[in-house]
């Protein structure tokens, strides 16, 4: 070989070499503080195709805790039956991944389709089939998730506007059980039997659910935020009162409400808001179980509230369960220093809390003026600053004038303990949304 053709033949390997870098591309996990992502588009029918780089901010646009097994999954799961969830993002993207969980099964769960598409419309099984994608798992389109763990997806080009219904999609051909579920969705999905994963026109998709089933999480790339805001809470949270299929939940009506003040100019921070409310949940105790079902705030927070992608706030209602559901009457101290261990936890990571008073309840039948007691104690530390870095008066705010004891009757759903539709949209329209501004180190 003559020395002219050595160099041409190097020239030839450097140039392929620079034509490969061109095409490899970089996919991220949920919960890494990456700002920027370059994803592959692997289209309607699970094509290699390479798609430009899309860059931009991961943020939550949708969550929900994994809060216990599904009773009567135990043995088959949804073995040979296509799960379709039906979930809400406030905050549109460019690309997507979603997080599924078989924290509460007991036996490896084996994916091997799965797919992300935006609905048709809203509360249907139907997908806008140009926008259906086939999901991989570290580039491979079956994932096996151990019992107790979690799994992250690769992100996938898609154009998903702001305020819109998504389906997700999964099909597990094998018995794994029993099904890491959270109840109290309110929001019908949907099951077909065998593997209808790709199906875009929703027929197959004959059997209607409450429930949201393996799936924790959906982040996007987004150029509308710069952050996630992560609301923390129990069934108040949870929105379990609240309209089925109509997103009425008050984390819901504040991601709104801040989009709305953003986009009119207002100088506020551009975050999303995902909701990780458990009905039942305590700040101190776990429920029954190993893993326990609802899981203690203490014991959830890490993973909950803090594994979103560029988190920077947490808002937190939580506390009155721990009052509710003590056999004994509870300790206020002992539920103020359990939300102080919460906030310790987000001001490691520098990030801000808000926190709200606990709201009244008599009315309902486990109220007693002894419990009553407890509930002010809670609420005169939060008042005074001593647990939050920032305060939310829910409790002033709905409250009845005549019956301070009471929830006002326009904001009480029945149950004289949760809001109806009107008292979420009031507890997310008194949340000054000037203190998500900042960073929390306050030492308490």
């Amino acid at each position: 070989m003559t020395k002219r053709h050595g160099y041409a033949l190097l020239s030839a390997l450097a140039a392929l070499v620079v034509i490969l870098s061109a095409v490899i591309y970089v996919t991220t996990t949920r919960g890494e503080d990456t700002t920027r992502g370059t994803v592959a588009d692997s289209g309607p029918h699970h094509g290699s195709t390479v798609a430009p780089a899309s860059t931009g901010t991961w943020v939550g646009a949708w969550s929900a805790a994994p809060a216990g097994a599904e009773p009567g999954t135990e043995t088959l799961g949804m073995a040979g039956r296509s799960v379709r969830n039906v979930v809400h993002v406030g905050t549109g993207g460019t690309s997507a991944r979603i997080t599924l969980s078989n924290l509460y099964g007991q036996t490896p769960l084996t994916i091997t389709h799965a797919s992300l598409a935006v609905s048709a419309g809203q509360n249907t099984a139907a997908a806008r089939a140009e926008t259906m994608r086939r999901l991989s798992f570290n580039g491979a389109a079956s994932v096996v998730v151990p019992a107790g763990e979690q799994i992250t997806s690769d992100a996938v080009r898609v154009n998903i506007p702001h305020d819109t219904d998504v389906l997700v999609t999964t099909y597990s051909p094998t018995p794994s059980g029993p099904v890491t579920y959270h109840p109290r969705a309110r929001q019908l999905s949907y099951i077909a039997t065998g593997d209808r994963t790709e199906d875009a026109t929703g027929t197959p998709y004959t059997a209607q659910t409450p429930f949201w089933r393996y799936l924790t999480a959906l982040d996007v790339i987004s150029h509308e935020a710069d952050g996630t805001a992560v609301v923390f809470g129990d069934s108040i949270t949870d929105g379990l009162t609240s309209t089925i299929g109509a997103n009425r939940r008050w984390p819901d009506v504040l991601s709104q409400r801040l989009r709305a003040a953003v986009e009119s100019g207002d100088d506020l921070p551009r975050y999303t808001v995902v909701n990780e409310g458990i009905s039942g949940n305590q700040v101190l105790a776990d429920g029954l179980g190993r893993p326990a079902d609802n899981p203690s705030g203490i014991g959830r927070f890490g993973r909950d509230a803090l594994g979103h992608p560029n988190t920077k706030v947490v808002i937190i209602d939580l506390g009155i369960n721990d009052i509710l559901r003590n056999p004994r009457l509870a300790d206020p101290n002992k539920i103020a220093d359990g939300l102080r261990t919460l906030v310790r936890q987000a001001h490691a990571r520098g990030l801000k809390v808000v926190g709200a008073t606990l709201m009244p309840f008599q009315g309902h039948l486990g109220w007693t003026p002894s419990r009553e007691v407890v509930r002010q104690q809670v609420n005169a530390q939060i008042r005074a600053g001593k647990v939050f870095d920032a305060v939310v008066d829910f409790d002033a705010a709905l409250r009845d004038p005549y019956a301070p004891h009471h929830l006002r009757p326009e904001y009480d759903s029945g149950d004289h303990l949760h809001p109806s539709d009107l008292g979420f949209h009031k507890m997310a329209a008194v949340f000054d949304l000037r203190t998500l501004r900042g960073a929390g180190q306050a030492e308490l």
